[in-house]
């Protein structure tokens, strides 16, 4: 061999074990990204359902006036108790005073009228026995009496309608409650046109508090129980979270589920009856309706540990140190922080916690802090 050649060798040679050396300098490695993970243990936890809601008392009585006038006097303050039968406005009550005088008037010349056709129809009676008047004047003076009494009954009517009229003026409580907003005021014209209420009684010894469930909700209930009837008997009492954010120290009883779908929104709507002793509670007031639930050895996730396709609800395990997708069937919680898992995992799984709807399936997972079982926790739902 020439030395050209051999140095042509020697040259391939440490090409080669220089690129050796490379590759094990510089081995390809797989990235590995920290995510918070937890270890899936079955618990005994309460779920509390919210739902917005509307309160009012348990009976909210329009008042308007069902006669024309003036408000003369006015009794009472927004805001004031009163009892059924409390006198509240009175109206003008001159024009109908005066209208009963007259009515009373009218009814006493009837009265004088009918006895006058009386005594003319017996005159008539004896004198027709005796041949002195014929049939026609008999059965004259016996039409002239039915007319007075009929003109007397019609003054008896006008009588009472004149009185009903005055009694009118007087407006009073149809129930016990407190008074709500007043618009009129002393020396305001008022009637039965006019298109707002003289004001509103309300019945706060007890308030009724609506709110809404879907018409899933409503067929779930029936499903269970058998009937509505047998649901509301099994129902729990509920609770009531005011606008301040308090909750209500007195709890409420289901009283009716509405048979009727609302077209618009799809749900029925639902009363719940709640005790007022303090007058806490206010007609036309907004509050939240809490209905708690115990659950027994059920699995609970948040809901940043799962995300959805298609409907579909995917949560990702960790396997072998990578994210592998698994659907899961959950309860799922509108606008609450967790699900309940019916099917897809079991005690032992570790899942990735949050941000799953970031991962990508094969990802390599390691923890970024200590796993820890989840510990019994309430749920809450909106």
């Amino acid at each position: 061999m020439n030395r050209f050649g051999f140095k042509l060798k020697l040259l391939a040679a440490s090409c080669i074990a220089a690129l050796a050396i490379s590759c094990k300098e510089a081995p390809q490695t797989v990235e590995t990204y920290n995510y918070n993970l937890m270890t899936v243990q079955r618990q005994n936890c309460a779920i509390t359902e919210r739902f917005s809601a509307s309160v009012k008392g348990k009976q909210d009585v329009a008042i308007f006036p069902q006669v024309s006038g003036t408000i003369t006097r006015l009794l009472v303050e927004e805001g004031s108790s009163v009892k059924r039968g409390e006198t509240m406005f009175v109206i003008d009550q001159v024009p109908y005073q005066a209208a009963v005088a007259v009515a009373q008037a009218n009814v006493q010349a009837a009265e004088a009228a009918v006895a006058t056709a009386e005594l003319t129809f017996k005159s008539k009676q004896v004198l027709f026995q005796k041949k002195v008047v014929s049939q026609f004047d008999l059965s004259t003076a016996e039409n002239a009496y039915l007319t007075a009494k009929a003109q007397l009954a019609q003054a008896q009517a006008q009588l009472v309608n004149a009185k009903n009229n005055l009694s009118y003026t007087t407006v009073k409580s149809p129930a016990d409650g407190v008074v709500g907003t007043l618009p009129f005021r002393a020396g305001a014209l008022v009637g039965p046109s006019v298109p707002t209420p003289l004001t509103t009684v309300s019945d706060n010894s007890q308030m009724y508090v609506y709110y809404a469930i879907t018409e899933n909700s409503l067929l779930g209930l029936i499903r269970e129980y058998g009937s509505k009837s047998k649901a509301l008997e099994a129902m729990p009492q509920v609770e009531l979270e005011l606008n301040d954010k308090s909750i209500y120290e007195h709890t409420g009883n289901i009283a009716s589920i509405s048979g009727v779908i609302d077209k618009s929104t799809g749900t029925a709507s639902v009363r719940a009856v709640f005790p007022n002793p303090d007058g806490l509670l206010h007609s036309g007031s907004s509050a939240t309706v809490l209905k708690r639930y115990e659950h027994e050895n059920v699995i609970v996730i948040p809901q940043s540990a799962t995300f959805e396709i298609q409907d579909k609800v995917f949560v990702y395990k960790v396997i072998d140190g990578c994210a592998k997708s698994s659907p899961v069937k959950v309860v799922k919680v509108d606008g609450g922080q967790e699900y309940l898992v019916e099917e897809g995992l079991n005690d032992g799984d570790v899942i990735i916690a949050e941000g799953a709807g970031l991962v990508r399936e094969g990802t390599r997972v390691a923890a970024s802090q200590a796993e820890a079982a989840v510990e019994s926790k309430s749920v809450e739902k909106e």
